[in-house]
C-alpha cells in the first residue's frame, strides 16, 4: 500500500491502488486475495494446556519433593518395611495438590485475536465492476470500494472517496473522544491517524454515508499493527512472582544443603544408612514449606473475591498483591476519568454565560432564546430506533446530547417537518435545516463559531434582536475562547425566517446569532476523591490520552490531577522527537500529561517507567490501549465501555468503569502483602519446630521425635486453614496513608526470619521436644535406649511431639496477626477462617490421638491425658514472651519514631512495623 495515500487526491489514490470508482473486477479481487491473504489476523502460537499443567509440577519446590519421593521409593524397594513408601506417596500428594492450585492461579486463555475480530463487521458492501455486492469481510482486498452507512463498523483501513455528513468515532483506535468529520480532499496532516480522509479498521461511522477505497487489510491495518504489538509485547513479571521465586530458591537450597550436611555427618558418625537416609529426607520435608504455595493461592483467591464485591475483577491472582505495590498509574482520560458520553455544560445566551443547571430555574431566559433550543433539537442527523420496546437515539454523540438537552425544554412541542437541508461538510463546518414551524418557515444552523459568526448580521439578546456590531462579535469570541479553555467543544447556533422561494444559495445569510453551547465529556464524580487518595498513598498518576491537549488539561484541572499553573503537557508529535533521556526527564516532572499519543507511544511510556524501576499500572478501554495494558505490571481495563481486546490484555477489569475502584483495589493489594508476611511467619515457626526433632535425632542419638509423614500432616493439614485465615485478614484502614513499599523489600527479610526462626520457632521447638521426652521418660525410657518404629511407647512419644506443635500453633496464630499490636487489643473471633482453623486443629488433635485408622496411616498412638496439662505452661510462655517483645518494640517506636532500625534481634524496624503490622 502507498504510505502517503492520505496526502493524495482521490484520482491519485485510485491510481496508486490500481483501482477505480467502479471497484475491482471479480477476477482481480480473487487474484489480490491470493496475493495479500484474507482480511483477518493470524492466531498466536499457544502453549498446549497439558504442557502448562505439567509445567506446574516441575517448579523449584516440586522438583525437590520429586527427588525426595523417588529416593523414598528407592529406599522402600531396597529395604522394605521401613515405611518409606508411605513417605513417597505423601510427597506425591503434596506435589499434585500444590501443582493443581498453581495451575489454577496461572491458567490463562489468550483470546485477544478472537476479541479483535468481534469488533469488525461480518460482511461488507463493495462495488465490483460497478455492481454492489455483499461479501464476507475476510474477502476484502486492497483496492475494493466499500459503501458505508451510519452505524457501520469499518472493516479495513480505507481512503474516503465521497462522504455525506460522514463522521467517524475513532476512540477505540486513536483515543480521540470526539467524533471527527470526514473530508475526501487530500490531507494537510502528515499523520495518517489524524487525517480526515482515512477510516481505520475497528472504528465506526456514527453519522452520514461514505464511499471509500481499501488500502490495507488484515495485519497491515493500524488495527492489525496493534494486534501484533499485543502479541509480541513482553508480559512483565509481577513483583510477587519474583518474591516467591526468590523465597522458593532460598528455602529449597537451604533445606537441601542442610539435609546433605547432616547425611554426611551421620555417615561419619556411624549412623546406620537407612536411619541416616530417613533423617536427610525428614530434614528436607521439614524445611520445605509445602503448604505455602497452595495457601498463598487460596489467600489471593479470597482477596480477589473481596475485590470483585468492590467492582474489580481479577484475571490473574498475583495481580492482587502487585496492585498494592504500584507506584505509578498511567490512566486514560476518555471513559476512565470521564463518563465517555457528551453532555451540555454551559451556554452563552444574550451577553452572558450560563450553566445548564442554572438554566432550569430560568424559564424567562428559555422563552427569549427558544430559537437556540429549537436549533439544538431539530438540526441533526440522528435517527430514532426502537430497541426492545424503547426508543433510542442513534448518531453522533454530540448531536444526541444536544437533543437530550433541548427536547425537555421544548416539550410538548414535537419535531416539525423538515423541508430542506444543507448537510454538514468539512469545508463549510456547519449544518442547516429548514423546518415548517408554527411561526412559518425557519432555518436553523449550527456549526463552528468561526465560520457561522461571519454569516450573522444580528444577535439575539435579552431585549430582543439587535444588530451585531464589532463589540458584540469580540464578546462572543472571548466567550468561545473561555469555554474552549475549559475543554468544552463549542458550537454556535443561528436562525432566520425563510421566505418561500428563497434559493438554496441564499439560505445561510443575514442570520440571527442565537448563542453558543459548550459540551463536555463530564468527569466521573468519584475521580477527584480517588486521585486525592492516590496522592496520599504516594502513587503518581499520569494521564495518557489520544485526545486534544487542551481538553486533556481542562479535565485534569477539573478533577485535581494537576495544580500547577504551567504543568508539562507532551503531545504525540513532541514525544516522537524526544530521545530516551528526554522522555526520562519528562517523566521526572511532578505533574505531566501526554496527549495525542498513539498505541506505540503509550506502550513506550509504560516501558520507560518500568525501566526506571517503577511498578506501573495502566488503565484503558480501547483497542489502542491493549499493548500497554499487557506490558504493564498491572493492566486495568474498563468493564462496561472497554473493548474485548482491552479486557483480554488486562490483568484486572473495573466492572463499573470507575477509576475510584482502583483505589479500593490498591488498598486490598497492600493488605495482601502484609497478610502474606503474617502467614509466612506462621508457617516458618512450625518449620523450625519440625526441623529441631530431626537435628536432635542426628546429634544426640535419640529416637526420631517426629516422622516425615507427621511433618507433612502439619504442613498440608492442621495448619492450612489457620494460615489461610491470616492470609485473608481485612485491610486495617491505614494502608492508603502509607507510601508504596520499597521494591527491594523481601517477603522474608531479616526481621521476619529472626522472629520466626530464632524466637517463636525456638520456643515452639522447645515445647515439642519437651513433650516428646515427657512421654518417653514417663514410660520408662532411658537415654541411649533404642526403640523399634512400631513400639507403642515410641508411637506415643512422636504423637506427643506432633500434638505439642499443633497446640503451640493454635496460640501462635493469634500472635502472628500483628508484629507489634498486642493480641489482647484484637478481637479474637472476628476472623472466621482463623476460628474455623482452630476448630480444625482441635479436631485433628483428636483424630491423631484417638482415631485407629489415622493412627495406622501416620504412625501415632493415644497420648496420656497428663500431656495436655504439661503443654499449657509452654503455650502461656509463648504468648507472654511474644507480648513482651511487642511491648519493647512499641516503646522503642514511641521513644525514637525517626530511627532507621531497632537493634533488637527479631524485632521489626519502624518502617516494617508501620507497613506490616
Amino acid at each position: 500500500m502507498p504510505t502517503n495515500i492520505h496526502l493524495l487526491s482521490v484520482g491519485s489514490a485510485f491510481a496508486s491502488l490500481g483501482s477505480g470508482p467502479d471497484g475491482l473486477s471479480p477476477i482481480e479481487a480473487r487474484r489480490r486475495l491470493l496475493r495479500y491473504g484474507l482480511n483477518r489476523f493470524g492466531a498466536p502460537a499457544r502453549r498446549p494446556v497439558l504442557l502448562r499443567l505439567l509445567g506446574e509440577f516441575i517448579q523449584f519446590f516440586s522438583l525437590i519433593l520429586w527427588v525426595a519421593a523417588a529416593l523414598a521409593f528407592l529406599a522402600e524397594w531396597y529395604q522394605s518395611g521401613q515405611g518409606m513408601a508411605r513417605i513417597g506417596y505423601a510427597l506425591i500428594v503434596v506435589i499434585v495438590v500444590s501443582g493443581a492450585f498453581s495451575f489454577w492461579q496461572e491458567h490463562r486463555v489468550e483470546r485477544t485475536l478472537a476479541a479483535l475480530q468481534k469488533l469488525l463487521p461480518s460482511t461488507a458492501r463493495v462495488l465490483r465492476e460497478g455492481v454492489i455486492a455483499e461479501i464476507p469481510i475476510e474477502q476484502l482486498v486492497v483496492g475494493d470500494v466499500v459503501l458505508l452507512e451510519q452505524g457501520d463498523n469499518i472493516p479495513a483501513d480505507c481512503r474516503l472517496i465521497e462522504g455525506f455528513t460522514a463522521r467517524v468515532n475513532s476512540a477505540t483506535v486513536t483515543g480521540e473522544s470526539m467524533p471527527c468529520s470526514l473530508d475526501a480532499a487530500p490531507s494537510r496532516d502528515v499523520d495518517l491517524l489524524r487525517s480526515r480522509n482515512v477510516l481505520l479498521a475497528g472504528t465506526s461511522l456514527v453519522s452520514g454515508r461514505a464511499m471509500a477505497v481499501v488500502f490495507a487489510t488484515g495485519s497491515e491495518t493500524e488495527f492489525g499493527k496493534i494486534a501484533r504489538l499485543t502479541q509480541s509485547g513482553r508480559t512483565t513479571t509481577s513483583p510477587l512472582r519474583r518474591q516467591l521465586a526468590h523465597l522458593s530458591r532460598l528455602i529449597a537450597i537451604l533445606s537441601v544443603l542442610i539435609g546433605c550436611v547432616f547425611f554426611a555427618a551421620g555417615y561419619l558418625a556411624g549412623i546406620p544408612f537407612w536411619q541416616d537416609f530417613i533423617l536427610s529426607i525428614g530434614i528436607i520435608v521439614a524445611m520445605v514449606p509445602e503448604g505455602l504455595l497452595p495457601t498463598l493461592t487460596l489467600a489471593l483467591a479470597l482477596a480477589a473475591q473481596r475485590m470483585a464485591k468492590r467492582n474489580v475483577l481479577v484475571r490473574h491472582l498475583t495481580s492482587v498483591e502487585t496492585l498494592g505495590s504500584v507506584t505509578v498509574i498511567c490512566t486514560d482520560k476518555t471513559g476512565t476519568l470521564t463518563e465517555n458520553r457528551m453532555r451540555v455544560r454551559e451556554l452563552y445566551l444574550g451577553q452572558s454565560r450560563v450553566s445548564i443547571a442554572a438554566l432550569r430555574d430560568r424559564p424567562d431566559v428559555v422563552a427569549i432564546h427558544c430559537a437556540l433550543f429549537a436549533g439544538a433539537a431539530w438540526c441533526h442527523d440522528v435517527r430514532e430506533v426502537n430497541r426492545n420496546g424503547t426508543t433510542q437515539l442513534v448518531g453522533d454523540p454530540m448531536e444526541v446530547a444536544l437533543i437530550e438537552m433541548a427536547r425537555p425544554i421544548l416539550a410538548p412541542a414535537g419535531s416539525p417537518p423538515r423541508l430542506d437541508e444543507a448537510p454538514f461538510d468539512a469545508e463549510r463546518m456547519r449544518q442547516s435545516v429548514v423546518c415548517e414551524t408554527t411561526d412559518g418557515r425557519m432555518l436553523y444552523c449550527k456549526g463552528a463559531p468561526e465560520t457561522l459568526l461571519r454569516l450573522c448580521t444580528h444577535a439575539s439578546t435579552c431585549d430582543g434582536v439587535e444588530k451585531l456590531g464589532p463589540a458584540e462579535r469580540d464578546r462572543i469570541v472571548r466567550a468561545q475562547d473561555a469555554m474552549a479553555e475549559q475543554g468544552l467543544r463549542v458550537l454556535a447556533f443561528a436562525s432566520r425566517p425563510v421566505p418561500q422561494g428563497t434559493p438554496a444559495s441564499e439560505l445561510e445569510r443575514d442570520m440571527v446569532f442565537d448563542g453558543l453551547i459548550g459540551l463536555e465529556d463530564p468527569p466521573r464524580a468519584e475521580a477527584a476523591a480517588a486521585l486525592r487518595k492516590c496522592r496520599e498513598a504516594g502513587i503518581k498518576v499520569i494521564m495518557i490520552t489520544g485526545d486534544h491537549p487542551r481538553t486533556a488539561l481542562a479535565v485534569a484541572r477539573d478533577i485535581g490531577l494537576v495544580h500547577a499553573s504551567e504543568p508539562r503537557v507532551v503531545t504525540g508529535g513532541q514525544l516522537r522527537m524526544l530521545s530516551r533521556a528526554g522522555l526520562d526527564k519528562a517523566l521526572d516532572e511532578r505533574e505531566i500529561i501526554f496527549a495525542r499519543v498513539t498505541a506505540e507511544q503509550k506502550l513506550a511510556i509504560a516501558q520507560a517507567l518500568i525501566a526506571r524501576g517503577e511498578i506501573v499500572a495502566v488503565t484503558g478501554d480501547g483497542v489502542n490501549d491493549a499493548p500497554a495494558l499487557k506490558a504493564a505490571h498491572i493492566g486495568i481495563a474498563m468493564g462496561l465501555a472497554g473493548t474485548d481486546v482491552a479486557k483480554e490484555a488486562a490483568h484486572m477489569v473495573l466492572l463499573d468503569d470507575n477509576f475510584a475502584s482502583i483505589v479500593n483495589a490498591v488498598e486490598e493489594g497492600r493488605a495482601v502483602f502484609r497478610n502474606i508476611r503474617k502467614f509466612l511467619t506462621y508457617v516458618l515457626v512450625h518449620n523450625v519446630a519440625e526441623l529441631v526433632p530431626f537435628l536432635a535425632f542426628a546429634l544426640f542419638a535419640i529416637p526420631l521425635p517426629l516422622t516425615p509423614i507427621q511433618a507433612l500432616c502439619i504442613d498440608m493439614g492442621t495448619d492450612s486453614l489457620t494460615a489461610l485465615g491470616l492470609g485473608a485478614e481485612l485491610p486495617d484502614g491505614h494502608d492508603m496513608k502509607r507510601p508504596p513499599r520499597p521494591q527491594d523489600e523481601r517477603l522474608l527479610n531479616i526481621d521476619v526470619a529472626l522472629r520466626s526462626y530464632l524466637f517463636l520457632g525456638v520456643i515452639e521447638a522447645a515445647a515439642a521436644m519437651a513433650a516428646f521426652f515427657f512421654v518417653l521418660l514417663s514410660g520408662g525410657w532411658r537415654f541411649g535406649q533404642t526403640l523399634p518404629p512400631d513400639d507403642l511407647l515410641y508411637l506415643r512419644a512422636t504423637t506427643a511431639c506432633l500434638s505439642a506443635i499443633i497446640v503451640m500453633q493454635v496460640a501462635c496464630v493469634y500472635l502472628c496477626r500483628s508484629s507489634i499490636r498486642s493480641v489482647f487489643s484484637t478481637r479474637l473471633f472476628d476472623n472466621h477462617l482463623i476460628v474455623a482453623g482452630i476448630g480444625l486443629a482441635i479436631g485433628s488433635l483428636l483424630l491423631v490421638n484417638y482415631a485407629p485408622l489415622v493412627n495406622l496411616l501416620i504412625g501415632t498412638a493415644p497420648v496420656p491425658s497428663t500431656l495436655w496439662l504439661f503443654l499449657l505452661p509452654f503455650a502461656a510462655a509463648l504468648v507472654a514472651l511474644e507480648e513482651l517483645r511487642k511491648w519493647i518494640v512499641r516503646q522503642a517506636l514511641r521513644r525514637k519514631p525517626a530511627i532507621g532500625r531497632i537493634a533488637v534481634p527479631g524485632f521489626p524496624t519502624p518502617g516494617d512495623a508501620s507497613r506490616s503490622h
